[in-house]
């Protein structure tokens, strides 16, 4: 992704107010399944914390065994079969402490100034999974129990950054801290309680700041009533229904607008993360198609802070790699020939939709997002 412009003084971001909450009664989404991991470990270190020991009750408490290993390291599932041992870490959940290169927070643009994790890894199947190139080793997931250090780590960020603290057009969103780059956050709540609790750090925090997390699953129940104080945006993350073929594992599409308009109602800032588009079979009026489904869940929402974000299908050799690896069977168009090649700010390579098309989704699908979503602001193209 591409650094933006810095546009204004840093320190410009004006205090965030309390957003009202909707009169309309807060009805939770449909039902959606919950994560079952097969294995669930926790390393000695984790069990000296009590975000860890609540995350052990948690999932003991959904009737899962958990396995308390005898050392800090964690061990994936030897198998010659890079399948099987793929199947084997997306169905183990790893409670342990982050290391301390976690609290040194990287920017994130153009989503926000700074990102954090509370957990490294996601339960979900997408064949497109941009994770594939950016975590090394097995895709276990990881919970982080040391969570009081996280959030807690997060002051001496505020103030500072390159995209909403430094930007007139999204000032007074404050400092804000991306929790979802190596996780879905939402997908492994129901285990880690990680999320909710930093919601209410955030809304307990008497600063310009925001917590934005986006989400390819629909269980947002308990987050509806959590004080909140308009200082969490959460984004789900959508596509075309053509696409739904590519995202095993994730809650429908139906679900996840469904999850977008309760929280609206719930007087959260929201917003849609269209990702990653592709030129699909008539691909002008599937996202036509997918906007205008978002425009009716959130009709007659009052004080609607809307925001839509724009992501276009992009992947590296390691990244294909892996994925073609992860998932052989699939036909999710990779080739290079079809594609443009680029390098990254860092000197790798990845490759994109060629000029004329990427211009051609770009002005289409904004296009219609002012005509589905007059309301929304469009933060970015990448």
């Amino acid at each position: 992704m591409v650094l933006e412009d810095a546009l204004t003084d840093p320190h410009a971001a004006a205090p965030a107010q309390a957003a009202p909450v909707d009169a309309t009664p807060i009805d939770a989404p449909r039902e959606t399944r919950l994560w079952r991991p097969r294995r669930v470990v926790v390393t000695p270190a984790a069990l000296e914390q009590a975000h860890g020991r609540a995350m052990v009750a948690r999932a003991e408490g959904l009737g899962l065994a958990v396995e308390r290993l005898k050392s800090n390291r964690i061990t994936a599932t030897r198998d010659a079969d890079p399948r099987q041992a793929y199947r084997e870490a997306k169905a183990t959940l790893a409670i342990v402490v982050a290391p301390p290169t976690k609290l040194k927070l990287q920017p994130i643009p153009p989503s926000a100034d700074w990102r954090f994790d509370l957990a490294e890894g996601c339960p979900a199947h997408c064949q497109y999974c941009y994770l594939a190139g950016s975590l090394s080793g097995p895709p276990v997931t990881r919970a982080y129990a040391n969570l009081d250090a996280i959030l807690g780590n997060l002051d001496g960020y505020l103030g500072n950054g390159n995209v909403t603290s430094a930007q007139g057009a999204r000032a007074r969103e404050g400092t804000t801290f991306e929790a979802s780059c190596y996780t879905d956050p939402l997908g492994i709540e129901h285990l880690t309680g990680s999320l909710s609790a930093a919601i209410r750090h955030f809304g307990a925090w008497d600063a310009p700041v925001q917590l934005r997390f986006t989400t390819k699953f629909a269980a947002v129940a308990p987050l509806l009533a959590l004080p909140h104080r308009g200082r969490t945006r959460v984004r789900v993350s959508v596509n075309a229904r053509a696409a739904a073929r590519y995202e095993g594992g994730t809650a429908s599409l139906d679900a996840r607008l469904d999850a977008l308009g309760a929280l609206a109602r719930a007087g959260y800032p929201v917003g849609l993360t269209i990702a990653p588009i592709m030129p699909v079979p008539d691909w002008p009026q599937a996202y036509t198609d997918l906007l205008r489904a978002a425009s009716r869940v959130l009709e007659g929402v009052h004080d609607l802070d809307l925001t839509v974000e724009l992501i276009t299908h992009r992947f590296t050799p390691g990244s294909k790699e892996v994925l073609q690896g992860w998932y052989p069977g699939s036909d999710l168009p990779m080739r290079e020939a079809e594609r443009t090649r680029k390098l990254t700010k860092f000197g790798s390579v990845k490759y994109v939709y060629p000029r004329d098309l990427m211009q051609a989704m770009r002005e289409t699908i904004s296009a219609a997002v002012a005509r589905e979503l007059p309301g929304a602001r469009l933060l970015y193209w990448t």
